[in-house]
């Protein structure tokens, strides 16, 4: 399968799904595409891509198939409903959502007993704006062959695409990476209104500790937000933190594992969502913290 022959199927044209897609078609793919909200095609659409009025046909149609969706949900529905009857042997799913490993593992053995199709989960880090440079750190699960051919597939998207291991050990790298970056966004939110609290140009903060031990793309992307108070546009959602955190939470669970830092973090990140921010950029955590 090469790169220029295979057909691809995108399934979930959101926040982080239009810019992989544009940046599919820029690289010469061709792309179907199916979203729930038929009126997010247009961007893509567009841009060269072929809307589908099912997923179905737009499985039958496509040598690769690639979920971008919203949780182990939504995952699931497109799967069980649509895909299993509608996939083939010799056709390969790629998984770029983030959900929950023990669903992806159920889904990925269901669908290769069922219509022959292969998994690959690929969970991705590095948000809206890696998605549109195509700088992304993908973290893949699957067998070694399936690998190879979503390096290649997926190469106009990543900077680095890892091999964990088996179906699942991507989500599970990626629970581990979120789990990181909430601990981090909590901290500088909290930090942030401290230091404006105490008298410090806290827009000066992500500047001062450039390069320094202290620093971090969460810093320098959320930082000045928190600082300024500047929370649009929305470049990622509360609510997907929080779902990333419950599945740590679940997972050290499973695993006899402490994880109070994340736990805490879950916590917090619950707080501010049961407040009406679920919807909004985690740079509201600042208002958290503020007076």
């Amino acid at each position: 399968m090469t790169q220029h022959k295979s057909t691809l199927g995108f399934i979930g044209i959101g926040l982080m799904g239009k810019p992989m897609t544009l940046r599919l078609l820029d690289a010469g793919f061709r792309v179907n595409v199916w979203n729930r909200s038929r009126d997010k095609l247009t961007p893509v659409v567009e841009a060269g891509a072929l809307a589908c009025d099912s997923v179905e046909q737009l499985v039958q149609a496509s040598d690769v198939v690639l979920l971008c969706l919203s949780d182990s949900q939504a995952v699931a529905s497109v799967v069980e409903n649509s895909i299993l009857n509608s996939g083939s042997t010799g056709k390969l799913l790629i998984d770029l959502s983030s959900i929950d490993p023990k669903t992806t593992r159920r889904l990925a053995e269901l669908l290769q007993q069922r219509c022959g199709m292969t998994w690959v989960d690929a969970p991705v880090s590095g948000g809206v704006q890696g998605a549109e440079q195509g700088s992304l750190a993908i973290m893949a699960g699957g067998a070694a062959n399936d690998i190879e051919t979503a390096r290649k597939v997926l190469a106009p998207l990543y900077r680095q695409l890892t091999h964990l291991g088996e179906v699942g050990c991507g989500q599970i790298a990626k629970i581990c990476n979120q789990m990181i970056v909430s601990c981090n966004v909590v901290v500088i939110a909290e930090m942030i209104a401290l230091a404006k609290q105490a008298g410090v140009d806290a827009a000066k903060i992500p500047e001062a500790l450039a390069g320094g031990f202290a620093d971090s793309k969460p810093l320098q992307i959320v930082g000045p937000e928190m600082a300024d108070g500047i929370f649009e546009p929305v470049k990622w959602r509360v609510k997907t933190l929080l779902k990333d955190l419950n599945m740590a939470v679940d997972l050290a669970s499973d695993q006899g594992n402490a994880i109070p830092m994340s736990g805490l973090a879950a916590q917090l990140m619950q707080l501010h969502g049961s407040q009406g921010f679920l919807e909004q950029d985690p740079a509201t955590l600042i208002k958290l913290f503020e007076r």
